[in-house]
């Protein structure tokens, strides 16, 4: 059966115990969301945890996680529903001779030529589950609009068969990267969370929480030089879940520090771009040679 959280604490003891670090205001709009019945729009950069809130709830509530991966060209039928056009005509080809179109029409456009898609799933779920909307600003203002109904009422209208409402209520997460701005039509219907990159100190927490054998000494100097990292200019600076990836390689590959070697040698785990390879290489190398980085927590 699905977990109801009664507080805050238990919100975000909830949340550790699935895997996610929450703060505070995390820990707040997540409670919030599931005792209002209210949608969540998680805005930041990309890599900073949204998608991963969503999986944590889901985790953490025990309900089923349903995700709809936005994307330029998004339309209702590839997130709402669509007809099961090979078996209407299968039906249509069966019955048209035995029976008037009439009544033919009426029966193609029953509940079992329904393709149902993430957005109808959630919706029409017999048991509350937590529905993802990932990147909702890669779509149109028109696809934004198309969501009202379901954000506002927990409902699709099907005009060949009606309303279909909410058998219970999703747990509904949008997340952004702030590539547009959203319509204020839908912001209004959610509540906000705005979520960044970690400051050094929270980072450490995640990355023990996740590589718990690494070394206090090896944990901090890796969220030192990724820290340093983000500060560069880059192309795309390295995600949360990359530091953790990082992480877990430095353990699987015995590495006992983090010098300019490893760095240069394992660097394509937090850097994507070539020319952010050469960047990093650059400025963070030189200064692990130099021994500028790590030195404050050996002094």
């Amino acid at each position: 059966m699905p977990v109801a959280f009664h507080s805050i604490e238990e919100t975000r003891a909830g949340l550790v115990g699935a895997g996610y670090l929450a703060g505070d205001s995390t820990a707040l709009v997540s409670f919030l969301a599931q005792r209002l019945g209210k949608p969540v729009l998680v805005e930041g950069p990309a890599g900073v945890g949204k998608t991963e809130l969503a999986k944590a709830l889901s985790r953490a509530t025990g309900r089923e996680l349903v995700r709809l991966q936005c994307y330029e060209g998004l339309d209702e039928a590839k997130a709402l529903y669509e007809w099961n056009y090979k078996k209407q005509l299968l039906r249509i080809q069966v019955e048209a001779s035995d029976a008037g179109w009439r009544e033919v029409r009426d029966d193609i456009f029953g509940e079992e030529f329904l393709l149902p898609r993430p957005l109808l799933s959630a919706i029409s779920s017999e048991q509350p589950v937590v529905l993802l909307i990932d990147e909702i600003d890669k779509t149109d203002q028109e696809f934004e609009a198309m969501l009202l109904e379901v954000l506002s009422d927990f409902q699709v209208s099907i005009p060949e068969l009606g309303v279909v409402e909410a058998k219970t209520h999703p747990l509904v997460l949008l997340t952004s990267n702030n590539s547009r701005e959203l319509t204020e039509a839908l912001k209004r219907r959610c509540l906000y969370l705005w979520l960044d990159y970690p400051g050094p100190e929270r980072e450490l927490e995640i990355v023990r929480l996740h590589a718990p054998a690494l070394s206090e000494d090896m944990a901090r100097k890796l969220v030192e030089v990724v820290q340093m990292v983000r500060n560069l200019d880059l192309r795309k600076p390295p995600s949360i879940a990359e530091s953790i990836d990082w992480a877990r390689a430095l353990l699987l590959l015995g590495a006992e520090d983090i010098d300019a070697e490893t760095l240069r040698s394992t660097m394509s785990i937090i850097i994507k771009h070539r020319t952010d390879l050469d960047l990093v290489t650059d400025r963070v190398g030189v200064k692990l040679t130099d021994g500028l980085v790590g030195s404050r927590q050996a002094g």
